[in-house]
């Protein structure tokens, strides 16, 4: 299994477009040890060929273009197989829409992301240009599915609807919200989401929770038995919006477990038997994107890393 880290940031990316905080001014300004960051999406592959995206971030664009397995080798043609979202947050799905020149598109959600996605989206007309040029596949809790796409392995080959690319993957309901422009709807189950992809050939599983409000046993049963682990590093405290003058929520509130803390993330997460542990979704007022901070070399001590922009496993 190839796996690649197109964006790493949360929501508003690394450094955030109208945050002055000190992550942010200092990695504009050069005066810290901290990398830029786009918001998160990541790339996997169980051939090198066909590849499933893990989210669509609003950079989807210049995500494609910074890695060259995703780039067309035929006049209209796109190594992205297929599209598995998340949740329905903005920075999740928003990259989708970007998506639109003709080309058929493959996207697996949950009902409820779905939903949230086309109805009353005056935005969601870009994608059907033609018949069918967006299939849906539904994500059932916990009912593992092979992930067929939309488009075939090969320079310029012809389109065949539904080639299996060699992965499989199964939906874990997290602890989580509805996105902030769904607020209003009942939350349900299918609001967020965790991935267990497997590479049934290469005998490797990925679990991929990148927005997680509390450990569940189910959450805990998954990140138990997988060879890498991609876990929710978006705050390192509950008050690190709101002690800084940044905002008004704790990150619980928003349905993001912290990393720090005795009841962190990092503590409760001891003796997993995953080969790579690895923050993702960041955003951009924690300390850990410091590279010579405390809580980094915390994270790192207890065999973590901070996922950045083209990173690059395989299992």
């Amino acid at each position: 299994m190839w796996i690649r880290v197109l964006g790493s940031a949360a929501g508003g990316g690394f450094p955030q477009w109208n945050c002055g905080c000190a992550n942010c001014r200092g990695v504009r300004e050069k005066t810290i040890r901290a990398t830029a960051r786009t918001q998160e999406s990541v790339a996997v592959s169980a051939s090198g060929d066909a590849w499933v995206l893990l989210n669509a971030s609003p950079e989807i664009r210049q995500q494609i273009e910074s890695f060259e397995p995703l780039h067309p080798r035929g006049p209209r043609h796109s190594p992205i197989a297929a599209i598995v979202l998340t949740n329905g947050d903005l920075d999740h799905c928003l990259g989708v829409l970007s998506l639109r020149e003709s080309h058929p598109i493959t996207v697996y959600a949950t009902d409820q992301v779905r939903r949230g996605f086309i109805e009353k989206n005056v935005l969601y007309r870009t994608l059907e240009r033609f018949p069918g040029q967006v299939t849906w596949r539904r994500l059932v809790l916990g009912h593992p599915q092979d992930v067929v796409g939309a488009d075939a392995p090969g320079a310029g080959a012809p389109i065949e609807r539904h080639a299996p690319i060699g992965l499989s993957v199964e939906a874990i309901a997290v602890p989580g919200k509805p996105p902030v422009h769904l607020e209003d709807l009942p939350a349900s189950p299918e609001d967020s989401v965790g991935l267990l992809i497997r590479d049934a050939v290469a005998g490797v599983t990925l679990a991929y929770f990148s927005g997680v409000g509390e450990i569940s046993p189910a959450v805990a049963d998954t990140l138990a038995g997988a060879d890498c682990v991609f876990f929710d590093g978006t705050f390192w405290s509950s008050d690190e919006l709101t002690a800084g003058g940044l905002g008004t929520k704790r990150a619980e509130q928003m349905a993001h477990l912290p990393v720090g803390g005795p009841d962190g993330s990092l503590a409760r997460l001891t003796g997993l038997s995953a080969v790579r542990k690895i923050l993702i979704h960041v955003n951009n007022t924690n300390p850990v994107l410091r590279e010579d901070s405390r809580e980094r070399a915390r994270v790192e001590a207890a065999g973590w890393e901070i996922a950045y922009d083209g990173m690059e496993i395989t299992l």
